[in-house]
């Protein structure tokens, strides 16, 4: 099953402003989150989807992406999505912050999401993304790849488990807020009292503190090592593209969520073919004999090589195209074309045998240049290379 187009989801337009989108996020959020549906399932998939939605189109970056590329551009390499690689603990740490305590506190009846409400407390510190540059060659950017990288970054401790404890005995509930996460202050001003709640500055917000750090990690709850990750990259990614894949970045702070790994695009240069968008350029070299009589030749193509007839009297700077033999485009069924451009090669050195039997032909009519008025001019051939 397809994924809905992001907008779509919000109910905004493609031009909407970033405050536009936060505010069409809450609302949504609002109407399918899942203490107002209990045991509800398809409201809490679209409160998961909308969550998605919302994280890509909040960030310009992955906006910019998504505009360019669609979903292939955010998560084609891998990215699970809510759906399958964040649950909805991960959800409210990372996106609470653009919503009030009525929606996860007051509006929802309060106390913990554990409890049957109200917004759930962090979970340790988010890890930060990674970012790494992906050569790929023409073959591999046509036909898509599965690539198996090896990373060097956290990852959660082996020994504690990610929590950063010594073991299951040295955490305890925090003092402060009593594993709520939350501080409530109440303050007298001439309105009235006001009740503010802050995060728990003990816990920050995670409502236990460790007695006993894990002696691997130091309490982090990750160590650093090398990874094997491996991306699926979709056929037709360009040079400077970026792939977004979820949860494959850094793993955060004592069981905190992990940060994405950006891949950014490189394209290695061909030796014999040049990519303008989807379409492919090859300049082929015939001789003179070639073009006067006519030839069959082999060109290189990004899978191979292909043969194409050259008709006598082809005329140096002619065009062939091969039809659907360019990259195709990402999330779409378009594909480019490979042009073919003749140039003809002139001889820098002859003998006096070939010097004299070209001195013969000088004057006779034939090899006058005699243009075709009905061939499109050389600017109007230029133009079409690259459409």
């Amino acid at each position: 099953m397809s994924k809905r187009d992001f907008y779509e989801i919000l109910g905004v337009s493609k031009s909407a402003s970033a405050d536009e989108i936060k505010k069409a996020y809450r609302k949504v959020a609002m109407q399918y989150h899942p203490d107002r549906n209990p045991g509800d399932k398809a409201a809490e998939e679209k409160f998961k989807e909308a969550a998605e939605a919302y994280e890509v189109l909040s960030d310009a970056d992955k906006r910019a992406q998504y505009d360019r590329f669609g979903h292939a551009g955010v998560g084609g390499a891998g990215n699970r999505g809510y759906g399958g690689g964040m649950n909805m603990e991960d959800i409210f740490s990372q996106f609470g912050d653009i919503f009030g305590d009525d929606l996860f506190g007051g509006f929802f009846g309060g106390g913990q999401r554990g409890g049957g409400g109200g917004r759930s407390r962090a979970r340790g510190v988010r890890g930060s993304n990674l970012r790494i540059k992906l050569k790929l060659n023409f073959e591999e950017i046509a036909n898509g790849v599965s690539k198996n990288i090896k990373v060097k970054k956290y990852v959660p401790c082996n020994t504690c488990g990610g929590g950063g404890a010594k073991d299951k005995g040295s955490t305890q509930t925090c003092t402060v807020c009593n594993g709520s996460g939350q501080v409530r202050r109440v303050q007298n001003t001439f309105l009235g009292q006001m009740q503010t709640v802050t995060t728990c500055p003990t816990c920050s917000g995670e409502g236990s503190t460790i007695t006993a750090k894990c002696t691997s990690c130091k309490g982090e709850g990750r160590t650093y090592a090398e990874e094997t990750v491996t991306i699926e990259i979709p056929a037709g990614v360009q040079e400077g593209m970026q792939l977004n894949v979820t949860g494959k970045g850094n793993a955060g702070e004592r069981g905190g969520s992990p940060g994405d790994l950006i891949i950014l695009i490189e394209e290695e240069p061909h030796k014999e073919l040049y990519r303008e968008g989807l379409n492919v350029a090859y300049e082929l070299h015939l001789s003179f004999t070639d073009v006067v009589f006519g030839t069959q030749v082999e060109v290189p193509t990004i899978d191979g090589k292909a043969k194409i007839k050259i008709p006598a009297g082809t005329q140096s700077g002619k065009i062939f195209r091969l039809k659907g033999k360019g990259f195709p485009a990402v999330n779409s069924y378009e594909k480019g074309d490979q042009l073919i451009q003749v140039s003809v090669w002139t001889p820098q050195q002859l003998n006096a045998d070939e010097k004299a039997a070209l001195e013969k032909l000088t004057g006779s009519p034939n090899m006058q240049p005699q243009p075709d008025k009905s061939e499109r001019n050389f600017f109007d051939r230029i133009k079409d290379i690259f459409q």
